[in-house]
């Protein structure tokens, strides 16, 4: 029995939803770091107003970051759980036919029984998945609500731009004091 072109469709979507979040990642990251030279510029020459645009800018562009990272786990554990369920259910109907044929080849009523279970157990799985998704889509949407980071997290944020800066400032007074002493030279 092979795979139906729906199933291959659904797989090629997870896949593509997936593929999709890591490039979001990856843009965010590049990101990240443009308001990071910015910052470190704005701090080097004084412009506060500039250097707490960029901060903002960082710090949500974290945050965005944060929330694509939990919303492609829960796809991706949703996504492994469904599978792990419709194999369930598979394997459950599977049982029930096998439940049916020996059966019919014993006679005996206690298959009917036991087939019945299988069903009801069946129903059960498909239940457990749909709270399962419900219970993910409600995770997602608090994601939401989380919107700046906290006083620990904004202080992280500006020492890493304040250090950059500060390693930038020393190479740009090598560089002058070595452009002096050239000067000094051909003098």
């Amino acid at each position: 029995m092979g795979v139906s072109k729906k199933e291959i469709k659904k797989k090629m979507l997870i896949k593509q939803t997936i593929n999709n979040m890591n490039k979001q990642i990856q843009k965010l990251e590049a990101q990240k770091q443009v308001y990071i030279d910015a910052g470190k510029q704005a701090k080097q020459k004084g412009l506060t107003a500039q250097y707490n645009l960029a901060l903002a800018g960082l710090k949500t562009t974290i945050m965005q970051q944060k929330r694509v990272y939990e919303m492609k786990l829960n796809f991706e554990i949703t996504s492994q759980m469904k599978d792990m369920s419709a194999m369930t259910a598979d394997f459950l109907q599977g049982m029930g036919s096998l439940s049916k044929d020996m059966m019919k080849l014993t006679k005996e009523k206690d298959f009917l029984k036991v087939e019945k279970q299988f069903n009801e157990a069946m129903v059960s799985v498909e239940l457990q998945a749909e709270h399962m998704e419900n219970f993910m889509e409600e995770t997602q949407s608090a994601f939401s609500t989380n919107a700046m980071g906290s006083a620990e997290e904004n202080s992280e944020i500006e020492n890493l731009i304040s250090n950059e800066a500060a390693s930038d400032n020393i190479t740009e007074s090598m560089i002058e004091k070595e452009l002096e002493e050239l000067k000094k030279r051909m003098m």
